[in-house]
């Protein structure tokens, strides 16, 4: 049990990393936090520094979600201290729980007084080590969305949302054989609820159309 509380643990640290505080004022010398919109994200620092920060943030935190769960959940050695009903062994179960730690850990890190991004990249870096196939038909998504909208928060909402639909699509009516479907569609429909939270001043900012858009070749 310690160990597994261990490895939670140092998830929730590595999650909480501050990236785009850290780069904004390395970078500029600034609070990122304090410009644009206020939020701790790579999108925030794609039109405050521009896209190739904004950019190089958004690889960082996403990172960060795949080291939880392929580095720091190899750390976890004991048995699973609860009856394990899913068809997950445990320790691709302790994965995912170390991954949605590491989001938590993002939105609400505890180096930033607990004001961090929004998850989406984090949880991106950690759900293309379960579900490659679909997260990669999620970022088409984002791209597609993006591209039409110029809005991120947008794209990011759109390609949340699609990922449970994507999982039903592929296990129910294309046949695939998505390891542990039964479990993980839970936990990602989880993760999209949390998203939406996270994003709900955007969502309130696109239906009022006070939404920022994003250029790639000029900083807004």
């Amino acid at each position: 049990m310690l160990n597994l509380v261990f490895v939670v643990v140092l998830s929730y640290l590595v999650g909480s990393i501050p990236t785009s505080i850290i780069l904004s004022k390395l970078v500029k010398g600034i609070d990122i936090r304090q410009y644009g919109s206020g939020n701790a994200g790579g999108t925030n620092v794609f039109r405050v520094l521009g896209w190739k920060w904004g950019v190089l943030t958004i690889i960082l935190d996403a990172v960060k979600g795949a080291i939880v769960v392929i580095v720091v959940a190899r750390l976890y050695l004991d048995n699973f201290p609860f009856n394990n009903i899913t068809p997950f062994d445990d320790f691709t179960l302790v994965q995912i729980i170390c991954g949605i730690v590491a989001v938590i850990g993002h939105i609400w890190t505890v180096f930033a007084g607990f004001r961090g991004g929004k998850g989406i990249a984090t949880a991106l870096g950690f759900l293309l080590t379960l579900v490659t196939i679909d997260m990669l038909l999620a970022l088409v998504v984002f791209t597609i969305t993006v591209s039409l909208s110029r809005y991120i928060s947008l794209g990011s909402l759109a390609a949340a949302v699609s990922l449970p639909i994507i999982l039903v699509v592929r296990e129910n009516i294309f046949g695939v054989d998505i390891p542990g479907y039964q479990t993980i569609l839970p936990f990602v429909i989880g993760l999209v609820l949390l998203v939406i939270y996270t994003h709900r001043k955007n969502i309130d900012r696109i239906f009022k159309g006070s939404e920022n858009k994003i250029s790639l070749f000029k900083r807004k």
